[in-house]
């Protein structure tokens, strides 16, 4: 019997890494939430089952008021699951210690619309706080770590200037500089392009496409922003809190 050669072998290993991808970075299934209490209670989110894989970059679009930023805030450990499993870089979060639920908040960048930056601070210096967060980086040089991670987003020269003397899309860079540098598995950003011009929006969503590919990082990535949906792997889109097919019918990135 002839051997299989080795370009064969390199095929046949190819053939069997798409047949097994990794398992799922974020899985929810059956996940429902609540707001208010009583007569006041009403359901936000319906059902969720969704599966998201290490590398990808999906985007959730949907309508204002259709769960999506709750669905975010659940996955990032902002809100306490109600009912139904969510599984974030393989922790359980319903019921989870706190200790658990920070465990994961630590592997994961947020990114927000707002940008939620300390306004008295220097760029460098929001970038600081978030590797000050990270034993891991306490014996390095944190302000080294910090202005790299500014040059790579395009305001190494602004490292020292502060917050409130920065443009919009330059603050949007700060917050994405601050989400990335301590290298989080996961990176959640909601409406990251909402309040940016065309131009300013396009380079910050590929400058997160480029980084995040760079350190195989995940990115969930709320949207209404019809101009920048081509950078998705995978397009969710969600209506009245419950998950609508996929938009783009795409195989799972695999790394």
């Amino acid at each position: 019997m002839m051997q299989p050669t080795r370009i064969q072998e390199s095929q046949n290993a190819k053939h069997r890494t798409r047949n097994a991808p990794a398992p799922p970075i974020i899985s929810v299934r059956g996940l429902s939430h609540y707001f208010g209490k009583a007569q006041l209670r009403k359901q936000i989110l319906f059902d969720i089952n969704l599966d998201i894989y290490p590398g990808e970059i999906v985007i959730m679009t949907g309508p204002s008021g259709s769960g999506k930023t709750t669905l975010l805030s659940l996955i990032g450990g902002l809100r306490s699951v109600q009912d139904g499993s969510l599984t974030v870089l393989g922790q359980e979060m319903r019921n989870a210690k706190k200790r658990q639920q920070m465990k994961v908040r630590q592997q994961i960048g947020y990114i927000f619309q707002a940008h939620n930056l300390l306004t008295f601070l220097t760029a460098k210096q929001n970038v600081r706080m978030s590797l000050e967060l990270h034993n891991q980086y306490l014996s390095q040089d944190i302000d080294r770590l910090a202005t790299e991670m500014l040059t790579a987003v395009g305001l190494g020269d602004y490292a020292h200037s502060y917050v409130d003397n920065l443009s919009g899309g330059q603050q949007q860079r700060v917050a994405i500089a601050r989400a990335l540098a301590s290298r989080p598995k996961i990176v959640l950003a909601d409406e990251p392009t909402a309040s940016l011009d065309k131009k300013s929006g396009r380079d910050i969503v590929e400058i997160m496409q480029h980084l995040a590919k760079e350190r195989d990082c995940t990115i969930l990535l709320v949207t209404h922003d019809n101009r920048i949906l081509d950078i998705a792997d995978r397009i969710i889109e969600m209506e009245d809190g419950r998950l609508m097919t996929d938009a783009r019918e795409q195989e799972p990135a695999i790394p």
